[in-house]
C-alpha cells in the first residue's frame, strides 16, 4: 500500500486571504452606506466625501472622509465638546449676516456606522470565509 501525502498549506492560506480581503472589501463598502445614510446633509459635501479603504497588511477596513470640517459635525464643538469653548462667540456668514453660537451639538454618522452594525459586519466576514 502507498500513501501519498500532498501539502496544499500555501494554496488554502492565499485562499483565506483573499477571502479575508473579499470580507473586508464587503465590510468596508457597507458602512460606507451606513456612513452616507446617517450624515447629515447641508450642501452634500461631507457625505459625499465619506469612503473606505482596505489596508491588507492590517487586516482591516477603514471608513472615514479627509473633509476638514467632518471631525467637528461628528463629535460636536464649542460646549457640547467636553473640554470645549464655554463661552458664545459670534461669526459672520458670507452674506455679511453675523451670528453668535455655543456650539453645534454632535452628529455621529461615523462611529454609529460601525458601531450599530458590527453583527452585520460579522455576517459578511463569515459568509465570505464559508463561501470562499
Amino acid at each position: 500500500m502507498k500513501i501519498e501525502i500532498t501539502d496544499n498549506r500555501e494554496e488554502i492560506m492565499a485562499a483565506m486571504e483573499a477571502a479575508v480581503l473579499r470580507a473586508l472589501e464587503k465590510c468596508g463598502l457597507t458602512a460606507e452606506g451606513y456612513a452616507k445614510k446617517l450624515c447629515p446633509v447641508d450642501t452634500g459635501n461631507l457625505r459625499g466625501s465619506i469612503t473606505h479603504q482596505v489596508s491588507p497588511e492590517g487586516q482591516a477596513a477603514y471608513v472615514g472622509t479627509n473633509n476638514e470640517y467632518a471631525a467637528y459635525v461628528e463629535l460636536g464643538t464649542g460646549k457640547y465638546v467636553p473640554g470645549g469653548r464655554q463661552e458664545a462667540w459670534t461669526y459672520q456668514d458670507a452674506k455679511g449676516n453675523w451670528h453668535i453660537t455655543h456650539g453645534q451639538r454632535a452628529q455621529p454618522y461615523l462611529k454609529p456606522a460601525v458601531a450599530d452594525h458590527a453583527q452585520t459586519y460579522r455576517q459578511i466576514i463569515e459568509d465570505e470565509l464559508k463561501d470562499g
